[in-house]
């Protein structure tokens, strides 16, 4: 879209994303690099075993490798700017049955 800003489009989400110079637009200091602590952003993944290994000792982790109550495997980190990213895949049957009727 422009320079400063740029957005990812899906059939269920938009991510925007904006540089330093984008949020100098919306207003002066409205956002605190490294001060992030109640956002998370969650992506699902193919195979969460070998992301799981490829970033486990390359970044701060939150929490390890997992199966939450709802069936899916996942472990989440820390960007650079504190927010938690989550990396999930589907693990129970029922939980694969749910993500193929979206």
């Amino acid at each position: 879209l422009a320079p400063v800003f740029a957005e990812i489009v899906t059939p269920v989400a938009t991510l925007a994303i904006g540089s330093a110079e984008t949020v100098a637009l919306w207003k002066e200091g409205s956002a605190e690099p490294g001060a992030n602590r109640t956002a998370s952003i969650e992506f699902q993944v193919e195979d969460i075993d070998a992301d799981y290994e490829r970033l486990k000792d390359k970044v701060q982790l939150v929490h390890e490798l997992k199966t939450m109550p709802w069936g899916n495997k996942t472990f989440q980190f820390r960007d650079p700017e504190g927010t938690a990213v989550s990396l999930y895949m589907p693990a129970t049957d029922e939980a694969k049955k749910r993500f193929r009727s979206r």
